[in-house]
Order: structure tokens, then C-alpha cells, then sequence
């Protein structure tokens, strides 16, 4: 499989040289990703800007990394502009996937989900043991 990575602070962006997504580069990706993973990487960005076909073992790994990325709260991102490329992805039918026409809306979507990721946290902070049988907390007493 040809491709490139670039890593960034929040993602890693594997870009993709081929037009047809077969099983040996579904295996290669699988390998790519768990290294990534290994570094940290929980959003990674799939440019599939070339690619014209996948196969259904291409699918499935996609579907593997989706997992794993999603267990660590991170976000997989498919990039592809092609229709009928994109309907094979939709056909695939892979859970809560986020596919994208480019690159830069990747990124935005990466730094959403860290956002929203965060205000979940916060708000998961809050404790009801806090409040008094008014319904306040002590900072909030009047």
C-alpha cells in the first residue's frame, strides 16, 4: 500500500495512494493504525482521495479501527469526494462512521469530538450528592 503519514498533536492523517482498496492493503492499513494507536493516535484521518473500490475485507478492518478508535473516545474520519467510493463506504455499513469530502473538515470534526469529549467529561464532574434538599450546591446558597 502506498501512502503517507502525517501526525499532528490531536490526529494522525494517513493519506492513501491507491485507487482500488484490496485485501493486502487492508491488512497493511491494519498494521499502520496499530502502530498509531501504540503512539497515542485515538483520531485518525483515512484520505481516500484516489480511491475508487474497496473490498469487503476492506470494510472490515475499517470497522476494527472505528471500534478502537471510539473505545478511546477518539474519532476515525474517512475522507473521500468520489460518490460512488463513499456509497461503497455507506454500504459497508459501519457504525456511527463520519465520512468527509475534505481533508480540512476532517480536522474540524477531530477537534469537535475532542470538544465535545471534554464538555462530557465536565459535566460527568457533577456529583448530586453536592446539593443540599433545596436543590443547591454550597457555592450556589444564597
Amino acid at each position: 500500500m502506498t501512502h503517507t503519514i502525517q501526525k499532528h498533536e490531536q490526529y494522525a492523517l494517513v493519506n492513501i495512494h491507491e485507487s482500488a482498496f484490496d485485501d493486502a492493503m487492508a491488512t497493511e492499513l491494519e498494521t499502520v493504525a496499530r502502530g498509531l494507536f501504540r503512539e497515542g493516535f485515538h483520531n485518525l484521518i483515512l484520505n481516500f482521495a484516489t480511491a475508487t473500490s474497496i473490498t469487503s475485507a476492506g470494510i472490515s478492518i475499517l470497522k476494527k479501527i472505528n471500534m478502537l478508535c471510539s473505545r478511546e473516545l477518539g474519532l476515525m474520519v474517512l475522507v473521500s469526494d468520489n460518490d460512488d467510493f463513499v456509497d461503497l463506504l455507506i454500504d459497508g455499513k459501519i457504525r456511527d462512521v463520519t465520512i468527509l469530502p475534505s481533508v480540512e473538515e476532517g480536522i474540524d470534526a477531530v477537534f469537535m469530538n475532542d470538544l465535545e469529549n471534554e464538555f462530557s467529561a465536565e459535566s460527568d464532574d457533577f456529583n448530586d450528592d453536592d446539593m443540599d434538599e433545596d436543590g443547591y450546591t454550597q457555592s450556589e446558597k444564597p
